[in-house]
């Protein structure tokens, strides 16, 4: 670990002097707290304290983090665990290293006296906070176009205000250019950067029926139907998409699922060497970030498909920076159980091992076995996947759904998606109840999945 935290200035000039042994660049972040911005937005004081930390680690081989002296009405201990915590900084205490670690039973963040320790350690905290800022950072170095076919929608045209605030993407809307100039006016927004495509008056509209017709007509359409489907602006966005001309659609906060994802069934298609269209979340606990699939698309995946869907949740996984570690969750851990379903997710595992010979994958498996080392150990101490699980594949739509909306519920969790995997280029369908908070997500993530073959 190239960055520790420590709670007092005492501790620094020991820590330099021992560190020095090591490291030629060390560099010191001493956060001045200021109370009245941290209360009027904790996020935004994290965010920015993130920012700062990852531009000093791009000119430093380690970085001594001291926590704020002064914390005013919030609590020094609980203060730094936050902040460290959104840092994926290790604590370095020695005088009341027992009481913060009192504070924070059951972490994952590493709180110690011996600098050993902390030098050795793989510590991997994602916080929903720096997820964010990932996301925020990887979609402005890519600056991809996404194209938001629902235009009539405030939440829609929110969130496209905000990514192009901050330069994230480049953004069509496909809209009335002059609804979208009285809504900028009724909802304080700036959408000039906007490319505003009106379908009716578009150029590209009888082009794109012409292709529609050509890709479909052994389907039976008519031209008169391919242009009624180009006139859709799903389908007219999902052409846009086809056509190269931005790199990923993100719709269904007004419309269907089916609305979404029909016109790249039928048009973008499935990449090479992949048979399935899945939907994953991305679930953003207090510490770590998992996978869950397939959560929107399969009811009832067979063997072929769930091997699929593992092996592309790995590399989805992988494009958002993380190392797959793909349990195939089941009610039996290893040879504990049997019956059809145990026999099929065995099947599935080895389909994809054949098909993957890179992928860190254990099936089947319970999800206590999968994420807790100890009882990893019991349940399959052979496996080194087993404990340390992050990408989990479930049986059928029915336990992935209600799985991942439990812990969105019951554990607080951030649940991002569902996000499409296995189409040629990225097409994502929002919940209709979609805050303006998850479409810019979405649209981020779409940013990234576009990327992901650079």
């Amino acid at each position: 670990m190239n960055a520790l935290y420590t709670l007092d200035t005492k501790n620094v000039d020991y820590l330099k002097e021992k560190l020095a042994l090591k490291f030629k660049k060390i560099e010191i972040l001493q956060i001045n707290f200021n109370e009245s911005e941290f209360l009027k937005s904790q996020k935004e004081y994290i965010l920015k304290l993130i920012n700062t930390f990852d531009d000093m680690a791009q000119n430093s081989d380690f970085i001594i983090v001291i926590a704020p002296q002064n914390s005013g009405v919030v609590g020094k201990i609980e203060l730094s665990l936050q902040l460290a915590k959104n840092l994926n900084c290790p604590i370095f205490e020695d005088e009341i290293l027992e009481k913060v670690k009192a504070i924070n039973p059951n972490s994952k963040l590493v709180i110690t006296d011996d600098l050993s320790e902390i030098l050795s350690l793989k510590q991997n905290i994602i916080t929903p906070l720096k997820f964010e800022y990932q996301l925020k950072k990887e979609a402005k170095r890519l600056k991809k176009h996404i194209i938001l076919p629902e235009g009539d929608d405030d939440r829609i045209l929110m969130a496209a205000h905000n990514v192009l605030q901050d330069e994230c993407v480049k953004i069509s809307i496909i809209a009335d250019k002059q609804s979208i100039k009285n809504k900028e006016y009724a909802l304080g927004i700036d959408l000039k950067n906007a490319n505003i495509i009106d379908i009716n008056s578009s150029d590209l509209l009888v082009k794109f029926a012409d292709e529609i017709y050509e890709l479909r007509k052994q389907k039976g359409i008519s031209k008169e139907q391919a242009l009624n489907m180009a006139s859709d602006r799903n389908y007219f966005a999902t052409m846009m998409v086809k056509n190269n001309l931005a790199d990923a659609v993100v719709s269904g906060a007004v419309g269907t699922t089916a609305d979404t994802i029909r016109p790249a069934l039928q048009l973008i298609k499935t990449k090479p060497n992949t048979s399935v269209v899945s939907g994953l979340f991305f679930m953003v606990l207090d510490e770590e970030l998992l996978v869950y699939a397939d959560c929107a698309i399969n009811i009832n995946p067979d063997a072929n498909m769930l091997a699929d869907i593992a092996i592309t949740s790995a590399k989805t996984a992988l494009s958002f920076g993380l190392d797959p570690h793909v349990a195939m969750l089941s009610y039996s851990t290893a040879d504990s159980g049997s019956g059809q379903s145990v026999e099929m997710i065995k099947q599935a595992k080895q389909i994809a091992t054949d098909l993957d010979k890179t992928i860190k994958i254990v099936a089947p498996i319970q999800y206590d076995a999968a994420v807790d080392k100890v009882v990893a150990s019991k349940k399959m101490p052979s496996s080194d996947v087993a404990g340390s699980a992050n990408v989990f594949v479930f049986p059928d739509l029915n336990s992935a759904n209600i799985c991942y909306k439990a812990v969105q519920r019951s554990a607080n969790a951030l649940a991002i998606g569902p996000i499409l995997q296995g189409l040629k280029k990225p097409v994502n369908d929002l919940s209709r109840g979609a805050l303006t908070q998850d479409i810019i997500n979405t649209i981020l993530i779409s940013a990234i999945q576009a990327g992901g073959d650079e």
